[in-house]
């Protein structure tokens, strides 16, 4: 048995941050994540490429010829990350890199031939299962969990945008001012 002071009763009430309800947002993190590293296994297994990888030639198949710099914002990961992957996926023969003709500081990724069939054959990166069961859902419901899932992206961000933390209330059970929408 646990016996709390009323010294401790007091601490829980004046605790600015919900623990109950962070600890919920926790393990519901706990659970993307887990489910994200099996689906990126099971990737591995069925066309040898991980989640980010196929993201990026994705994102390659998707924006034509495209230069690092490019990749890096759409798929919102560091340059060296993505200079990293594309290493991987060149060694593969699944993409070219060339100089440009006019600026040879510029390097474009293109989708090799071996790369367009990868990409059409791949299931979705989430799982077809998952995949399947959003499309289910009302157009309005799916917007509102990709809303929800930018929100949580950006809260767990190591640095919020300025004007994400400007508009923090005081304490968690203030009103907070309506933050503008991004556009991603």
């Amino acid at each position: 048995m646990v016996v709390m002071s009323a010294r401790d009763d007091n601490a829980r009430q004046d605790d600015p941050f919900p623990q109950d309800e962070l600890r919920a947002v926790e393990k519901a993190i706990r659970r993307i994540v887990r489910a994200s590293d099996l689906q990126s296994r099971t990737l591995v297994k069925t066309v040898g490429l991980t989640a980010p990888q196929l993201f990026i030639l994705r994102a390659i198949a998707a924006l034509g010829e495209v230069t690092t710099t490019a990749l890096s914002a759409h798929a919102d990961l560091s340059p060296a990350t993505v200079v990293t992957v594309l290493d991987n996926l060149e060694e593969r023969g699944l993409i070219d890199r060339y100089r440009s003709l006019s600026d040879r500081r510029v390097v474009h990724t293109r989708l090799t031939a071996r790369g367009r069939a990868v990409v059409a054959r791949a299931p979705e990166a989430l799982g077809d299962p998952f995949a399947g069961r959003f499309f289910l859902l009302p157009a309005a419901r799916r917007r509102q969990i990709v809303e929800a899932a930018r929100q949580l992206a950006d809260m767990m961000a190591r640095e919020a945008p300025a004007a994400e933390t400007a508009a923090l209330p005081a304490r968690p059970d203030e009103a907070a001012p309506a933050l503008p929408r991004t556009r991603r």
